[in-house]
């Protein structure tokens, strides 16, 4: 018995020590930015977004998984990524609009390395 709650122990230790790994890239405090501060661009496809599109990209509407863990944790299909394009960019750039399903907008200006949750009205 001793050797069963040794086991259990040492799993649920096993993996709070996973999760606090993981922990730091959330703990990041997200920002607000303005829609209005937003690039043109930006605008455009949180217009497109609202209206249910056509988007640009075939990519836009797939799924954002958040590995890395810089926006709130939900289960996985609660975001969903947009395509912001960049002028003179030959792919679809760095800059994404990120959708939650409870309607909150996060922008990238930096391919998800850091985000700002989008104030539509202020």
């Amino acid at each position: 018995m001793r050797r069963l709650v040794s086991i259990v122990l040492l799993a649920v230790l096993t993996h709070l020590a996973m999760f606090a790994v993981g922990a730091p890239s959330q703990a990041r405090s997200i920002g607000t930015v303005s829609l209005s501060d937003l690039p043109r661009e930006a605008r455009d496809t949180v217009a497109l977004i609202r209206k249910g599109g056509p988007f640009p990209y075939e990519k836009d509407g797939s799924v954002f998984g958040n590995f890395e863990r810089r926006l709130p944790l939900h289960e996985r299909g609660y975001y969903r990524e947009y395509t912001v394009p960049t002028p003179r960019s030959r792919n679809r750039g760095t800059r994404r609009i990120i959708l939650g399903k409870a309607g909150e907008l996060y922008y990238t200006d930096d391919h998800y390395e850091s985000f700002r949750q989008i104030r539509v009205r202020e």
